[in-house]
């Protein structure tokens, strides 16, 4: 297959792409890695008219600490926040996903702010910045706006992002003391795309679970927050009776998908053992602190 006729500009500055956007909308795409659009376009599933080089533009690059936060740039390869001692640090839970996103080329191409931008209901870091409470930053010529990444993913492939404005960074709240988290995720083979997966972010003390934040990917349309699931497990010793109400709650809050990866009620069951896997491991970790 062969992509379809499209321009292409080499954005030279942040206004000039927010420019740009603010022209062309819907008709353009923002080339960062490009891990995903190409093939995309090469299978013609897009046809903009516009392709945006963004990889030139330096205030989308970098990984840092700000106020309490870590700020990740749009532009930070996968590989940068793979090996990045502040996201080992401060965010230990995308340190534990990050060597399951895919494959090393892709990582040595691939872009934070472009998976999160692409909404891929398999990808890891959605689901991530979902369970850490992180805000997604857009700008467009209109200003600057801050989302919630629980707000953020609408559904599959669809985003709170406008077709003007361009994801400029992630801010995640980084990983207080009293906290422990855990990613786990099954796939038919390392780096291929989640079945199901799981990101936790657990406030844990003496086997009690104070709150959790579960966020379920792979079998979803989108990052999905368990929230009758975490009501459950409030302020709860964690027991193997525990357990079975909590997978039992997973019920309430999860609607999988039925594709070639498996039917919905495969994908729930092994949804529900990974929850048994995770909060264990959760557990276990917090009496190590």
């Amino acid at each position: 297959m062969k992509a379809p006729r499209f321009s292409y500009v080499r954005a030279q500055s942040l206004d000039h792409v927010l420019q740009l956007l603010a022209e062309h909308g819907d008709e353009a795409r923002i080339l960062a890695g490009g891990q995903s659009l190409i093939p995309v376009l090469n299978m013609r599933l897009s046809q903009p008219k516009l392709l945006i080089d963004i990889n030139r533009i330096e205030p989308l690059k970098g990984i840092s600490r700000r106020d309490g936060s870590v700020r990740i740039g749009a532009l930070a390869r996968h590989v940068e926040v793979m090996s990045s001692s502040v996201v080992q640090d401060s965010l230990p839970l995308i340190a534990e996903a990050m060597p399951h996103v895919a494959h090393v080329a892709v990582r040595n191409r691939g872009t934070f702010g472009g998976s999160i931008a692409l909404a891929d209901p398999s990808a890891e870091l959605p689901a991530c910045i979902v369970a850490l409470a992180a805000r997604v930053v857009v700008q467009s010529t209109r200003g600057r706006r801050a989302i919630a990444a629980d707000e953020f993913f609408l559904d599959l492939y669809e985003t709170a992002r406008k077709p003007d404005e361009l994801l400029v960074e992630v801010l995640i709240p980084e990983q207080e003391d009293d906290c422990v988290s855990v990613f786990m995720e099954l796939a038919r083979r390392h780096g291929d795309f989640a079945i199901a997966g799981l990101a936790c972010y657990a406030r844990c003390k003496d086997e009690m679970v104070n709150e959790a934040r579960l966020v379920y990917f792979g079998s979803e349309v989108k990052p999905t927050l368990a929230v009758h699931a975490m009501a459950a497990l409030a302020r709860k010793q964690w027991t193997p009776a525990l357990s079975e109400v909590v997978s039992a709650a997973l019920g309430d809050d999860l609607d999988p998908i039925d594709n070639i990866f498996g039917s919905p009620a495969t994908k729930l069951h092994l949804q529900r053992v990974l929850t048994r896997r995770a909060l264990d491991k959760a557990v276990q970790r917090a009496k190590l602190q």
